[in-house]
C-alpha cells in the first residue's frame, strides 16, 4: 500500500504542476458524481472561469486577445469558409507542404498516431528535476461517442439552455433537427443567453486523456447559429476547473465559420481529466451560442470503474477490423476468393462515373451459375458514398462466411449450399473517395453522399408506383398495368435522362439475376425501412402505404431488427428526431418520408425481389475502433435476414414433357402481387406461415391451382406445377404443322355477318 500512496502523490504533483488536472480520488467516480457535483445547469464560479461577469444590458463583444494564443484549426476547407479576422487573432502561417499533409490526413479512420511537422519544446519541472521534452508526435484518440450515442444524455450538461429541444443532450456532432424546429428534437445545444459564462460539459465517467475537439453549428433550415471561438477546460470533480494553456496564455481555439462543416482542433498536449467543458468566447454576430461537438479521448486504465467495464464489448472473430479504400477493398475480396476458391467468385456489374469498377462477390457451392431450385439473395451497400458502415460490414461478412465454411460451421454450410449469395459492398465508390479524403468526423453529414455527377442513387430508379396506381384508378375498359414486372418507362432509357451510370448498372444486375430477397445497407439512423417508400396520396408527405405483401415485409424487417443488439431496445434514445421503438425498430418508408423512385419500390414492382433498407447506426462513418462492436451488433441480424429467403413456397413450373416454363405467372389468392418463374421454370414466393391457394399460368397453357401450406419451421414448402397446353394452343400447333394459320373466331363471325345476300 505504501507504493500505491507514493505513486498517487507523485501523480497528483505532476498533474497540478505539469498538466491540467488533479489526480482522481480513490472513491468510485459515479458515486462521487452523485454526492459532490453541482446541479446540471449551475453556473461556474467567475473565478473558475477567469472572466469577469458583464453587466446586464451591455452588448456582447468579442474578448480581447490578451495572453490568448490561437491554436491552429484542422478545418481543411478554410479556403471556402475563411475565419473572421476581427473575432480571433490570426493563426500562424502554414506552409503549403503542411497544408497538403492536413488535406491528406484522415479524421478518424485510423487508430495510428498522427504525424505532425511542428515540434513543441516547452520545459516542464518535475519536482527538483528538470527535463526537456520534445513532442515529435501529437497524440490522437478516437471519439468518445457523442455521435454514436455511446455517450449518454446523462453525461452531457450545460450552463443554460434555450429550451429542452435545444438542451445539452442535443449537442452531438451531426445530429439532425426535426421537421418542426420548435419541437423536442432540434439541431444543437443552444445556450439560454449569449454571454461569456456559457458552457457545454461532457462527463467521460472515468479519467480520460483528451486530445481534441470537433465542433459544428446548429442544424437548421431557417437560422444561422454557430460559435466562432472557444476555450477548453478540464476537471476531475466538476468543481475545480483548469483552462487549457499554451505557455502563459489561455488557448483560444477557432470555431466554425458556418453551421455544417465540422472543424477539428487537436491539442498540442493531451488534457487529462474526467470532465471537459467547451466555453464559447465569440459567436456569429447575427446568431446565438449553439454547438454540436465530438470529443476525442482515450480512457485511462481504471480497474475500479465498474461502469466502464460493464459496457465493454469484445469479439472473438479474427477479421480485418479497419476501413478499406477502393484498392484495399478489391484486394480483400481477392484474398477471400483465394481462401475459399470453391465457393466464391468476384465479378463486376459495371463502372462508376469516374470509371471505377463496381465489384461484387458471389458465395455459393457452385459459383458462377444459377442452380434450379436455389434462391438468389443480395446485399448492397454504399449507395450513399459517405455511409461506409455497410461497406465494411459486407467485407467482414465475406471473411466470416469463408472462415466459418472452412471450419465446418453447419449453419453456414447449409446457407451456402442452399443459397446463392451476392454482396455489392460499394455501389458508389466515387462518393466514398470524396468522403474518405476528410474522414468520418470532418466529412460532415453529406460529403460523398452523391455520385460524382451529383445524383442520389438510392432515389434514382424509375417511378413505377405512379404508373401502377394511375392504372388501378382508371376505368375497367382501359388497358391496365400489371401488378408485377412493370416495364421501365421509355423516357428513362433516353441518353439525356438524369440517371447515374451506377443506377443503370444496378438495374441491369437486378434484371439479369432472379433475386428473391435483398437488403440495402445504409446509415445515419438505426431502423429497418420497408416499402412502399412513396405515398399514394399525392398531397401528403407522410402516410402509411403498404404493399400487397405488407405482412411479409413487416416480418422481414422485424427479423433483422429483433436480432440486432440495439434496434428493439426500448430504453435507447432516438438518433435524431424519430423514435422507432413503437414499431420495434421498423418503419414503413412512406410513413417516415415519401420518396419517389426508391430501390425498394422499384425492386418490388419490376422484379421478383423483396427489398428493404437497413439503417445500421446513427453514425454514418464510424471510427475504426467502433467496427468490432458494430460487427457484433449486426452479425446475427445479417445472417438471420439471409436465411429468410427460404421462407414461403418454392417449386418448378413444367410442361407435360418435363421442360421448365420460363416467365410463368405465380398468383396467390388474396394478394394482388404476382411473381414470375426464372428461365428454367423455378420460382420462390416469400410468404408468412399459413395456407394459400396458388395458381400458375403461362401463355398457351391451361392454368393450374393448388393449395400450398407454409409452416413455421425454416425452409420453403415445395409446390410444383405441371401445365398442359390449352385447346387454342393445340389447334395452333396442328395448323402450323400443316402450314396454315388458324382463323380468328371474331374475324370469321364478321365475314358471316356481312356475307352478300344475307338479310338481317
Amino acid at each position: 500500500m505504501a507504493h500505491k500512496h507514493d505513486f498517487l502523490w507523485i501523480l497528483g504533483f505532476l498533474l497540478v504542476h505539469g498538466s491540467l488536472a488533479r489526480p482522481p480520488d480513490e472513491n468510485d467516480y459515479y458515486h462521487q458524481e452523485i454526492v459532490s457535483r453541482d446541479h446540471y445547469y449551475s453556473y461556474p464560479d467567475p473565478e473558475e472561469i477567469q472572466t469577469p461577469l458583464e453587466p446586464e444590458g451591455v452588448e456582447e463583444v468579442a474578448p480581447e486577445p490578451i495572453e490568448e494564443v490561437i491554436h491552429q484549426s484542422q478545418d481543411t476547407r478554410e479556403e471556402n469558409y475563411p475565419l473572421p479576422k476581427k473575432e480571433i487573432s490570426k493563426p500562424k502561417k502554414i506552409t503549403k507542404k503542411v497544408e497538403k499533409s492536413h488535406l491528406q490526413k484522415p479524421a478518424k479512420n485510423s487508430s495510428k498516431k498522427t504525424e505532425k511537422n511542428k515540434k513543441a519544446s516547452e520545459k516542464f519541472v518535475y519536482g527538483m528535476n528538470e527535463e526537456k521534452i520534445v513532442q515529435d508526435v501529437r497524440e490522437s484518440c478516437p471519439p468518445l461517442g457523442l455521435e454514436t450515442l455511446k455517450v449518454t444524455d446523462f453525461q452531457l450538461h450545460a450552463s443554460t439552455v434555450k429550451r429542452y429541444g435545444l438542451g445539452a443532450h442535443r449537442g452531438r456532432l451531426n445530429i439532425q433537427a426535426g421537421v418542426n424546429e420548435n419541437d423536442l428534437y432540434d439541431g444543437a445545444w443552444c445556450a439560454g443567453r449569449n454571454d461569456l459564462q456559457q458552457w457545454l460539459e461532457i462527463d467521460a465517467r472515468r479519467l480520460t486523456k483528451f486530445t481534441g475537439v470537433i465542433t459544428q453549428g446548429r442544424n437548421s433550415l431557417w437560422l444561422s447559429d454557430w460559435v466562432t471561438s472557444f476555450r477548453v477546460l478540464v476537471s476531475n470533480d466538476s468543481h475545480s476547473w483548469v483552462v487549457a494553456k499554451n505557455g502563459t496564455g489561455d488557448v483560444l481555439f477557432p470555431g466554425n465559420s458556418e453551421k455544417e462543416i465540422p472543424v477539428l482542433n487537436e491539442f498540442l498536449e493531451p488534457l487529462v481529466g474526467r470532465y471537459i467543458r467547451i466555453n464559447p468566447r465569440s459567436w456569429y454576430e447575427d446568431g446565438s451560442i449553439c454547438m454540436r461537438v465530438e470529443i476525442l479521448g482515450c480512457p485511462l486504465p481504471d480497474p475500479n470503474n465498474y461502469y466502464y467495464r460493464r459496457n465493454e464489448l469484445t469479439t472473438s472473430d479474427n477479421l480485418d477490423f479497419r476501413h478499406h479504400n477502393y484498392k484495399e477493398m478489391r484486394q480483400l475480396m481477392k484474398v477471400v476468393n483465394e481462401m475459399c476458391p470453391n465457393i466464391t467468385r468476384v465479378y463486376n456489374i459495371g463502372r462508376s462515373h469516374e470509371g471505377l469498377k463496381l465489384y461484387a462477390m458471389e458465395m455459393s457451392d457452385n459459383p458462377g451459375e444459377h442452380e434450379v431450385g436455389e434462391p438468389e439473395f443480395r446485399y448492397m451497400a454504399g449507395a450513399h458514398g459517405n455511409e461506409v458502415l455497410g461497406r465494411e460490414l459486407l467485407l467482414l461478412l465475406m471473411q466470416f462466411l469463408c472462415q466459418e465454411y472452412k471450419a465446418g460451421n453447419k449453419r453456414i454450410l447449409r446457407l451456402i449450399h442452399n443459397t446463392r449469395l451476392h454482396f455489392l459492398p460499394s455501389a458508389n465508390p466515387d462518393g466514398y473517395e470524396k468522403a474518405v479524403e476528410l474522414g468520418s468526423e470532418l466529412g460532415g453529414w453529406s460529403l460523398g453522399r452523391w455520385t460524382s455527377d451529383g445524383i442520389d442513387i438510392n432515389n434514382n430508379f424509375p417511378d413505377l408506383n405512379t404508373l401502377l396506381w394511375e392504372s388501378e384508378d382508371r376505368p375497367r375498359n382501359l388497358r391496365r398495368v400489371p401488378n408485377n414486372h412493370i416495364p421501365v418507362p421509355d423516357w428513362y432509357q433516353y441518353q439525356n435522362a438524369t440517371v447515374a451510370v451506377e443506377t443503370r448498372a444496378v438495374i441491369t444486375w437486378m434484371e439479369k439475376i432472379p433475386f428473391v430477397l435483398g437488403g440495402n445497407l445504409q446509415g445515419g439512423e438505426l431502423v429497418v425501412s420497408y416499402p412502399f417508400d412513396m405515398v399514394r396520396s399525392p398531397w401528403k408527405t407522410q402516410e402509411y402505404t403498404g404493399t400487397p405483401d405488407d405482412h411479409v415485409f413487416r416480418w422481414l424487417a422485424y427479423s433483422y431488427s429483433s436480432t440486432h443488439r440495439h434496434m428493439t431496445d426500448s430504453s435507447r434514445r432516438p438518433c435524431h428526431s424519430e423514435d422507432f421503438n413503437k414499431e420495434e425498430g421498423t418503419v414503413n418508408g412512406a410513413s417516415w418520408h415519401t420518396v419517389a423512385g426508391s430501390i425498394n419500390d422499384f425492386s418490388y414492382l419490376h422484379t421478383n425481389c423483396f427489398e428493404i433498407s437497413i439503417y445500421l447506426d446513427c453514425d454514418k462513418y464510424p471510427h475504426e475502433n467502433e467496427l468490432a462492436e458494430q460487427w457484433e451488433n449486426n452479425r446475427e441480424s445479417l445472417i438471420v435476414f439471409m436465411e429468410q429467403v427460404h421462407r414461403g413456397i418454392k417449386g418448378i413450373v413444367k410442361d407435360m414433357y418435363g421442360r421448365g416454363i420460363g416467365n410463368a405467372v405465380i398468383s396467390v389468392e388474396g394478394i394482388n402481387h404476382d411473381i414470375r418463374t426464372a428461365s428454367d421454370g423455378d420460382y420462390w414466393r416469400l410468404l408468412n406461415p399459413g395456407e394459400y391457394a396458388v395458381t400458375a399460368r403461362a401463355e398457351g397453357f391451361t392454368p393450374s391451382t393448388k393449395n400450398c401450406a407454409v409452416g413455421y419451421e425454416m425452409g420453403a414448402t415445395r409446390c410444383d406445377f405441371v401445365l398442359t397446353k390449352s385447346n387454342l394452343a393445340r389447334i395452333k400447333e396442328i395448323m402450323e404443322r400443316m402450314g396454315k394459320q388458324p382463323m380468328s373466331l371474331s374475324l370469321q363471325r364478321r365475314k358471316v355477318r356481312f356475307r352478300p345476300g344475307r338479310h338481317v
